[in-house]
């Protein structure tokens, strides 16, 4: 393996917190009944509700 190669992967193993967040309730969501019903995130169940809060907060930058 060549040093640019495993630049590569090592980029690719590091996940931004607000693209995390929003994947884990996106593949949620995709998933979920009571989530694929309805239009608006806040709207969904009661875990699909929890990891878009995670989500708002990670991309207001945590606490704000």
């Amino acid at each position: 393996m060549n040093d640019a190669s495993a630049a590569g992967e090592a980029v690719r193993d590091i996940e931004i917190p607000m693209l995390r967040a929003y994947r884990l309730w996106f593949e949620h969501a995709r998933k979920c009944e009571g989530c694929k019903s309805v239009r608006r995130a806040q709207d969904g169940c009661e875990d699909g509700r929890e990891l878009w809060g995670a989500y708002r907060l990670a991309r207001n930058g945590g606490g704000r």
